[in-house]
């Protein structure tokens, strides 16, 4: 009698466990997708000129 009525406890125990591991897995692909995000962005910045650049470069050579 006492295994039916912990029966259900254990379900929802152990659907508890599959979410925690379904968003343990979603926030560490999201995580690697942002810092593959930033680490493009940087390469990106390293790579192009800013505007603030530029401007640097126009008044040297107006002097």
């Amino acid at each position: 009698m006492k295994w039916v009525i912990s029966l259900p406890f254990f379900l929802v125990l152990s659907g508890c466990a599959v979410v925690a591991v379904a968003d343990l897995a979603v926030t560490t692909a999201a995580t690697a997708a942002k810092a593959g995000v930033r680490t493009v962005g940087a390469a990106v910045d390293l790579v192009t000129p800013s505007q603030n650049d530029k401007s640097k470069d126009e008044v040297k050579k107006k002097n």
